[in-house]
């Protein structure tokens, strides 16, 4: 039997790209990263940072003979008990004012093994991927302040998987690796074409730049190039592992002018262009009008910034639920595909795009499969690492890795164990069937995962999951244009948000009875103008059909307008009030993370 070949992705061409580093800025970066860190240290009240250690140091010293003292209390079935099943007051793991946990969660014997196991081969993942470009890596990272962020991945999988245990835990630690593999991955390659650091032109040449909101199936037909979402890496993904991160972008492009109500989404991106927090790189730039006018502005920004990187806007109908308008996306599509070919010299391959959407179909089998088992009495996929999942391989890889779909299989296989098994992912907490609607914020990512340990809230899914379900056509091209357009259509947030108020209201009653769900999570982005104008017929609507809304304000990605307490607060005070239930873990109820200027 012949040996099955092993799969290499990325192209293992993007790695043997020649780098040509500028030494002599590169220096220039030294010296200017070298004065802002001595301005630092000189003006640190050091005499204030060593009374805080000393107060961290006595803090802990009282946790860890308060949970001596409560182990010890315990009678030897409960010692047992947290031995083998692990510790159930979380709240203890948090410091106040802190963003970062006191200390890892004790899962029990085999979950903490496991748990750790995936730690270190996280750790390893990542440094073998940075060491295939270290210079270009280490350059970025002193150049780029959000890079720097990315050293808190293994505290945000900590914090995404807290109170998970058994097959949901090894799940989600499966899944979220496949993100942060993708994110290393490109990180490095963006590195290593920056003209300000890597500077590989033949890189560059191959580099085609998306908007962070447009899809990137479109790749899938250009095998032998590389395809970026421009922003995802510097802005968007980044806000998730560190609430401070796009605060300095507001402020800058606020400073300019800016309505301090608009999306942050938009401002983060355009004030990461005022302040120069983007690698300049690429030969074109793919941009869009999704999923609202925000990204239409960032659009502009991007054109200005960047005069001479060659930009096609891709612009979808908007009532997308109206056939005639398909024929008009395919064309669009089909201009962009003529496009990247005219920039680049590279050929759209039929072959490798039909290969591609195959897999992104089988994908699509899995996902339904999930939604099935967690629409039963026995949920079994639940937490923030699925929901970051779903939303990345659906809009950022769309089948083009080829690992993705073995990680898919194996999700798939210990997903219906589980759910043989009658699994519990959160043991013991699980008292309501919750469904998210609207976009979740950006400096709250595990706030399901909050909702679930504190209270019994089980989130199923979430609206910026609910998206194209179709198999997209893999014979004939015009139909696999066509399907390809009704894919961008709906992409996330932009299927729901788009096309008139039933695609959102009307599917929302339509999804809680799918679901059996009464209780409604009402994400309230506090700038979102598309989904302002609906929140009134929500609420109505709710009543009169007997949901519980618990309507939870955010502003996306800035803390400062709504704190992640203030979150936490509206919904423990509708538990409290409406439900009259009593928390699961009352250690949850009252603690600090935010560090907010």
């Amino acid at each position: 039997m012949a040996k099955k070949e092993k799969i290499k992705y990325p192209n293992p061409e993007f790695w043997k790209c020649k780098d040509e580093i500028q030494w002599g800025a590169q220096w220039e970066n030294l010296k200017e990263f070298g004065g802002i860190a001595w301005d630092l240290l000189k003006k640190t009240d050091w005499k204030q940072f060593g009374a805080e250690r000393i107060e961290d140091i006595k803090s802990d010293g009282q946790r860890i003979k308060e949970e001596f003292t409560d182990f010890m209390a315990l009678d030897k079935a409960g010692k047992i008990d947290r031995i083998i099943n692990g510790e159930k007051s979380l709240g203890r793991l948090y410091r106040k004012g802190a963003m970062a946990t006191v200390r890892r969660e004790w899962k029990g014997i085999k979950d903490t093994a496991y748990d750790f196991y995936r730690w270190a081969y996280m750790w390893g993942m990542l440094l073998m991927t940075f060491s295939r470009d270290l210079i270009p890596a280490l350059n970025a990272t002193l150049y780029y302040r959000w890079m720097v962020s990315y050293f808190c991945c293994h505290g945000f999988l900590d914090k995404n998987t807290l109170g998970l245990r058994g097959s949901n835990l090894r799940m989600s630690h499966m899944l979220l690796f496949d993100v942060f593999r993708y994110v290393a991955e490109n990180l490095v390659l963006l590195a290593k074409c920056d003209r300000k650091n890597g500077n590989s032109e033949a890189l560059n040449q191959k580099l085609v730049l998306f908007d962070e909101m447009t899809m990137g199936q479109i790749m899938a037909g250009f095998p032998d190039l590389l395809g970026i979402p421009y922003q995802l890496l510097p802005v968007f993904l980044v806000s998730e592992l560190d609430q401070l991160t796009c605060v300095p972008y507001i402020d800058a492009v606020e400073s300019y002018g800016l309505p301090a109500d608009t999306c942050p989404v938009p401002s983060s991106e355009c004030g990461s262009i005022v302040v120069d927090a983007l690698p300049h790189c690429g030969s074109c730039f793919i941009s869009s009008s999704m999923p609202c006018d925000g990204s239409t502005m960032a659009s502009s920004y991007m054109s200005r910034r960047f005069p001479n990187l060659p930009t096609f806007h891709l612009c979808f109908p908007v009532r997308y639920l109206d056939e005639e308008t398909v024929q008009m996306g395919a064309e669009d599509i089909r201009h962009c595909i003529k496009f990247i070919e005219d920039i680049t010299g590279a050929k759209w391959n039929w072959e490798a795009y039909f290969t591609a959407m195959k897999r992104f179909n089988q994908e699509t089998d899995y996902e339904l499969q999930k939604w099935e088992v967690n629409k039963s009495a026995y949920p079994q996929l639940l937490g923030p690492c699925y929901e970051l999942f779903r939303k990345w391989n659906y809009e950022m890889d769309g089948g083009i890795d080829p690992r993705v779909i073995g990680t898919a299989e194996k999700v798939n296989k210990l997903l219906m164990k589980a759910y043989e098994n009658r699994e519990e992912p959160y043991p013991g907490k699980m008292k309501y069937r919750a469904i998210v609607w609207s976009c979740p914020a950006h400096y709250y990512a595990n706030f399901s995962n909050w909702a679930a340990n504190c209270w019994g809230i089980n989130v199923l899914v979430e609206m910026e999951s609910l998206n194209f379900t179709k198999h997209l056509e893999t014979e004939d091209k015009e139909e696999a244009l066509r399907d390809l357009a009704r894919l961008y259509e709906r992409m996330v947030m932009r299927r729901h948000t788009n096309g008139g108020y039933q695609n959102v209201v009307d599917e929302l009653w339509r999804q809680c009875e799918d679901w059996n769900t009464k209780l409604i999570i009402m994400y309230q982005n506090v700038a979102c103008k598309n989904m302002a104008t609906v929140q009134g017929i929500l609420d109505e609507q709710g009543r009169q059909r007997g949901y519980d809304l618990i309507w939870v304000e955010h502003d996306l990605m800035d803390p400062r307008t709504v704190s992640r307490r203030t979150m936490r607060d509206k919904v423990s005070e509708y538990m409290r009030t409406v439900m009259k239930a009593e928390p699961v873990d009352p250690s949850l109820l009252e603690f600090e993370d935010e560090v907010c200027m």
